[in-house]
């Protein structure tokens, strides 16, 4: 199994958090996404308890509401004791109407509109992470128009190479996102916000990608930002009391992904700092990281009925299931690999090849291809494993199909988080 939360009971059942998967297929319907609070908690703490051993608690962990958001996830996180960061008014919306404080939320974004802004700007939220002159430039104006100075970061691209496919690489010049270091992009827009009168420059930010499995492109991430940090220092006469070295950590989709461990990454992470700290003579600042794959990915899954088995004789078994790429795209976008079992057959040898097929009218929604799963019958319950992130979040109405529920277990107990999508939800907003 890729995770602790996931088990096989007396029966034969895959279970996730204790909850018997064959039972929540029936009592919730298919498709559902389920989620183990308790593995979702421990992993909030990791990150909290290894800054509080490493960087004496002068650090904020930011979950990347992009992963998975919803009312209930954002009280989660903020029991916890984490900010988080948005990237839309929709995301931010949904935080505040959760509870969540204002103060602790970062917003990112390489074009938010200017009602976005002054959304955040009127939630008085923590900090609008700048990606472009234009938004600051709009920033600058809106707070004028409030009588308040805005708190920002910059979003520096600082050049990393981070070792992952290229749709989520983030670092590199050759990105929509941020303001370049090689081509002094990033230094003008500083000596730009030094001009303006109402936003003030609070700290930076970098991300260089996502499902990361090393730890040298972090390190070197924070030695780029605090010899950009000296160097405003030294140019500007300005001291930031923030880094932001964003997220990316990597989870376990199959066997062979071998993630770092998040204590030893933090380990190595705030000595990188605080060594160039020491290097530049900078007095240390509040270091921060938004982690949301590695919070929410990898103690989940989402359960399907199997529709039909249909076998191509010298080509391949397809196993069809009633949801596929309007719930899951991850695959469709760039072949992202996963593990699945027939949850009713957990305890069977996986020894039947099958291509996972969905039921949109796409001959590329599939989940996935030649994946071992015990052997297949129509009405069988089939899990896909740690899709927590990016499944929901990224999930459409395509074909017109509702999005599917989501629950929480907890102990063997669950709760409906995230109603089910009717028909009447689809057609709501229809003239």
């Amino acid at each position: 199994m890729l995770t602790d939360s996931y088990s096989v009971n007396s029966k034969g059942h895959l279970c996730l958090g204790g909850a018997d998967t064959v039972d929540l297929a029936n009592q919730f319907g298919t498709p559902l996404y389920v989620f183990d609070e308790k593995d979702i908690r421990n992993n909030c703490k990791a990150f909290k308890e290894a800054f509080d051993e490493y960087y004496d608690g002068n650090a904020l962990v930011l979950y990347a509401s992009k992963a998975f958001s919803c009312k209930e996830m954002y009280r989660l996180v903020n029991s916890e004791g984490l900010g988080t960061d948005v990237v839309s008014g929709g995301e931010l919306y949904t935080a505040l109407a959760a509870g969540f404080p204002a103060e602790k939320i970062y917003f990112h974004g390489n074009n938010k509109t200017p009602n976005e802004i002054a959304y955040a700007l009127d939630s008085k939220i923590g900090r609008i992470v700048v990606d472009n002159l234009f938004e600051l430039e709009t920033i600058d104006c809106l707070a004028k128009d409030k009588g308040i100075k805005a708190k920002v970061l910059f979003r520096i691209k600082p050049g990393i190479d981070a070792h992952t496919h290229d749709f989520i690489k983030t670092g590199q010049i050759d990105c929509k996102f941020g303001f370049a270091l090689e081509n002094t992009e990033a230094y003008e827009a500083v000596k730009k916000v030094t001009t303006l009168e109402n936003v003030e420059l609070a700290g930076i930010h970098c991300h260089i990608g996502s499902q990361i499995f090393e730890t040298e492109p972090f390190v070197l991430a924070a030695e780029v930002m605090l010899n950009f940090a000296d160097k405003i220092r030294k140019d500007f006469g300005i001291t930031l009391g923030e880094i932001n070295l964003g997220g990316g950590y990597g989870i376990k989709y199959v066997n062979s992904d071998k993630p770092v461990s998040k204590n030893e990454s933090i380990k190595l992470l705030c000595s990188a700092v605080k060594k160039a700290c020491a290097e530049y003579d900078y007095p240390l600042p509040k270091l921060l990281i938004e982690p949301g794959r590695s919070i929410v990915g990898a103690s989940t899954l989402t359960l399907y009925k199997i529709g039909c088995v249909k076998t191509i004789k010298d080509v391949r078994t397809y196993v069809a299931v009633d949801g596929g790429m309007a719930d899951n795209p991850r695959y469709a976008l760039y072949g992202a690999e996963y593990d699945a079992i027939v949850a009713n057959k957990a305890d069977k040898d996986k020894d039947f090849e099958a291509t996972i097929a969905g039921k949109c009218c796409e001959s590329g929604d599939l989940i996935g291809e030649n994946i071992k799963i015990q052997i297949p019958e129509v009405n069988d319950t089939l899990a896909v494993l740690a899709t927590g992130a990016y499944n929901y979040s990224m999930s459409s109405n395509y074909n017109r199909i509702p999005r599917p529920a989501a629950v929480m277990v907890n102990d063997g107990k669950a709760r409906l988080i995230i109603n089910r999508e009717t028909y009447e939800d689809i057609i709501k907003n229809d003239i």
